[in-house]
């Protein structure tokens, strides 16, 4: 017996009785567990064409977060979170920001500096996170970094999943598996389940861990989905991609279009850039207009959750997830739910 999946453009949130005069009063803030809030519940990929230090502090500014990417020597990511922490900016005060580890070689050489120069988390990033690898590495990092010290790990797509990795550890789970843009996981695979449905069966889980949708965001409509199916933030790439705060250069052509590099780790020319060889491709690496500073892409985010909060009658996510009610639309309801004029033939 197949089980019919879910993916973010197959449903919409019922809009409900609202007393919220005005969106001002809603409260889209986050808690993801030992003392780390985010006032916008985004937080940057640790990928390396998004998250170093600039994207990090843009991410702060805008009330999110970030995780360094660990596709580097440990030195050169230490020193991505000491050029914040050297600032002396009273706007990076409470600043949360998370560093990424593996679950071999020198992870834990690399969680323990990165627990020294002060991370706020440590990120466990693996392709696929149930596994005996991430097991042990979880154990391990308990050892060294305590039982209060926050570690999200994954990924994961199913409810024995981060029923699992909660139990070896973490903290929070980042629960999708091959549904971002740059991702041919489920392709090269054949594996994966689609990403709503995959927050939806981990919000059924028993453990005290946080739910990262991470995959398959691509615009603030899918945030607020991805939340009022039990997430407790969002992990974005693509949607932060081509700003100034990314790392690259950017590239103009002879007709003045600009654009910057984007790719997944698991591309082959990232593998290739990284380990000096490659295995199983599973993402693409691709170029992408260049957008300009990410703070407004933020605030475009900040104001699209704030209305779909308001039109759920959510004051906060606490509400959200308590009264959120989804329906499934069809191919003609995704059509109609487009701006459609734009495919009229007049």
């Amino acid at each position: 017996m197949f089980q019919k999946c879910l993916s973010y453009d197959d449903v919409l949130l019922v809009p409900q009785y609202s007393e919220i005069a005005s969106r001002s009063e809603i409260d889209i803030s986050t808690d993801l567990g030992n003392g780390l809030k985010l006032s916008l519940p985004v937080i940057a990929s640790p990928m390396d064409t998004i998250s170093e230090a600039s994207m990090a502090i843009a991410m702060h500014r805008g009330g999110g977060s970030a995780i360094i990417h660990r596709y580097n020597t440990i030195e050169e990511q230490v020193h991505e979170i000491k050029i914040i922490r050297s600032l002396h900016d009273h706007s990076l005060n409470n600043l949360v920001i998370g560093g990424a580890v593996g679950v071999s070689g020198d992870f834990l050489d690399r969680a323990t500096a990165l627990y020294e120069v002060g991370v706020s988390f440590i990120c466990v990033d693996i392709a696929h996170g149930h596994h005996v690898l991430m097991k042990n590495a979880l154990h391990e990092l308990r050892k060294v970094l305590g039982e209060n010290f926050h570690i999200m790990a994954g990924n994961i797509a199913t409810l024995q999943g981060i029923n699992d990795l909660a139990d070896w550890g973490a903290d929070s789970v980042r629960c999708n598996i091959g549904g971002g843009s740059i991702c041919s996981t489920r392709i090269q695979t054949g594996h994966g389940v689609p990403g709503l449905q995959t927050i939806l069966d981990c919000a059924q889980t028993d453990r005290d861990v946080k739910i990262i949708a991470d995959g398959g965001i691509k615009n603030s409509g899918d945030v607020v989905k991805a939340l009022a199916a039990g997430a407790t933030a969002v992990l974005c790439g693509s949607l932060l991609s081509g700003t100034d705060e990314t790392p690259g250069n950017i590239f103009e052509e002879s007709d003045g279009t600009r654009w910057k590099s984007y790719r997944g780790m698991a591309s082959k020319e990232a593998q290739v850039r990284w380990h000096g060889r490659y295995s199983s491709i599973e993402g693409v690496s691709t170029r992408v207009p260049y957008r300009g500073a990410v703070q407004y892409i933020l605030k475009d985010l900040e104001r699209g959750i704030r209305s779909g909060f308001s039109y759920s009658g959510a004051k906060n996510l606490d509400i959200l997830h308590a009264v959120a009610k989804f329906t499934v639309q069809t191919s003609s309801g995704l059509s109609e739910s487009n701006t459609h004029i734009m495919n009229r033939k007049w």
